[in-house]
Formats: structure tokens, C-alpha cells, sequence
């Protein structure tokens, strides 16, 4: 399912126009994406959590070229369901 596709399917589940619903989903993916380049995780009971991993400074190899480069501690973004939510996805 594409974004558009979920902005349909709200519009017609709630009656409210496309550009509002658009607006609003742009609007939660701002909020997220600010809270997680904060370092805040954002948690969503009974969905999941958007949560902020910290990866440590590592050694890997370039093997076309035979070397060694360092790989700088850097944070990434996850997402964790909540254990009703990975349930209900098994049950299909």
C-alpha cells in the first residue's frame, strides 16, 4: 500500500477531504522524523514504537580494494510492533 493509497483509504473511512488528511499525514511524519533526529523516541500503545539505535564505531572491509575503513558510531532509526499488533499480523 503506497502513502496515496492510505490517504484514500482514511478519506473514505472518515469523510474528510484528501488534501487535509494529506496534510495531517505529512504532519506526523514531520513529528516523527524531528523527535527521532532528537534522539526521542515516540511510542504509539498497542501499534509500535519508532525508536532511536545506536550503532558503536566498527572495522569493516572494502574488499575490492583489500583495505580497512572505520565505520563511525552512528544512530539509526527502528521500528518496534507492539506484541498485539505483531499477533494480529500472524492470526493474517
Amino acid at each position: 500500500m503506497t502513502k496515496s493509497e492510505v490517504i484514500n483509504e482514511i478519506s473514505e473511512r472518515t469523510g474528510v477531504e484528501k488534501a487535509i488528511v494529506l496534510e495531517t499525514v505529512e504532519c506526523f511524519f514531520k513529528v516523527v522524523k524531528g523527535s527521532l533526529a532528537n534522539n526521542e523516541n515516540v511510542y504509539f500503545r498497542g501499534f509500535g514504537s519508532f525508536v532511536v539505535q545506536k550503532r558503536a564505531e566498527k572495522v569493516a572491509r572494502n574488499i575490492s580494494k583489500n583495505t580497512q575503513i572505520t565505520i563511525p558510531a552512528h544512530s539509526i532509526p527502528k521500528f518496534r510492533p507492539a506484541k498485539t499488533f505483531v499477533e494480529k499480523v500472524k492470526k493474517g
